[in-house]
């Protein structure tokens, strides 16, 4: 399992996180019993589960209290991330909630049988049933928001808030992560355009462009040139553009020979961008701007512009390439 995994948007990538938790089973099946661990002291909020004891911790103590299921594993990053946030929130409920971990490596069964792909990942038990999850390093104040809804808080997450949280997961290249994300969003909020567009850019990351034309395609005519929506477009067309080229070596070997090989620099940058190398395609463009500003009808530029608005206004790369082109531009 990786924060990479997921399928189409609706099952693993974006589930029904929120409804009907992915069409889930109210229950895991029955597994085979295997060494349990350590007891738990009694009144203990947080422990750690096994395969063999998950009844009894998750489905039997969840008709005490909800319970969450923290899914882990010692080399994903995000989850040492988010652990500690469970913990802390957690605690603070003061016993209206409790935190169950389990290590997905030596205990694969129970995320296996809920569908899981992609670590971390929390699953909110009630009265014996799989209710709600998230996925991802959530921060405290998402976390704290997600308990205060389990246990009938009035508290609900700023959507603004959980829509940063998505971006700087896909950023990462947390598209499962962040498809799960813009999906809570658009549960609540059907018609939220950054939401519908984030969703979209999941797709065009894992290569899902059919996807994510049909995603772009539930928004509305006169929402069409909204910001996030042009840059989700743009990524989709870039990808589209990538797909129709060769492999990059050809075009290296042709710059090789011909360093002035305008067309090949071009279709290398566009391919290199597909492979998220976002400064070295960048530069490429840059390099037939300072050439020929004229070429192809100032098609480096534009191709360049099209790139920053795929990439966003705040990303490293867009930064960086409009430093580089200013320079150009006013020298």
């Amino acid at each position: 399992m990786s924060g990479n995994g997921g399928a189409k948007f609706g099952g693993s990538f974006g589930g029904s996180y929120g409804g009907s938790f992915g069409g889930m089973p109210a229950q895991p099946a029955a597994v085979a019993p295997e060494q349990a661990a350590p007891a738990a002291a009694a009144g203990e909020l947080i422990k750690d589960t096994t395969t063999r004891d998950f009844v009894k911790d998750v489905l039997e103590e969840s008709k005490k209290q909800p319970v969450l299921v923290d899914f882990w594993a010692t080399w994903c990053g995000p989850c040492k991330q988010l652990t500690p946030v469970l913990e802390k929130v957690v605690q603070s409920f003061r016993g209206k909630v409790k935190l169950v971990k389990m290590d997905i490596d030596k205990h694969p069964e129970i995320a296996g049988q809920l569908g899981i792909q992609s670590i971390p990942a929390v699953i909110a038990f009630d009265k014996g049933q799989g209710i709600d999850g998230f996925m991802g390093a959530l921060p405290e104040s998402q976390v704290k928001a997600f308990i205060d809804k389990l246990v009938g808080g009035k508290v609900s997450p700023d959507i603004a808030e959980i829509l940063a949280a998505a971006d700087a997961a896909l950023v990462e290249g947390d598209a499962a992560g962040a498809a799960q994300v813009y999906a809570q969003v658009l549960g609540a909020e059907p018609e939220n355009l950054h939401a519908l567009a984030g969703l979209a850019r999941c797709a065009v990351e894992t290569g899902d462009l059919e996807q994510a034309k049909a995603i772009l395609g539930q928004v509305p005519a006169d929402k069409a040139n909204d910001k996030s929506v042009a840059a989700a477009r743009a990524a989709l067309e870039l990808a589209e553009q990538a797909a129709d080229l060769g492999p990059i070596h050809e075009f290296e070997h042709r710059l090789a020979q011909d360093p002035a090989d305008h067309q090949a620099r071009f279709d290398l940058a566009v391919a290199l961008n597909a492979k998220g190398m976002r400064e070295e395609a960048a530069d490429h463009l840059l390099e037939i701007f300072k050439r020929d500003r004229t070429w192809n009808e100032d098609g480096a530029r534009k191709q360049l512009v099209q790139f920053f608005e795929a990439w966003g206004p705040m990303d490293e790369a867009t930064l960086a390439g409009r430093r580089k082109l200013s320079s150009l531009l006013f020298r």
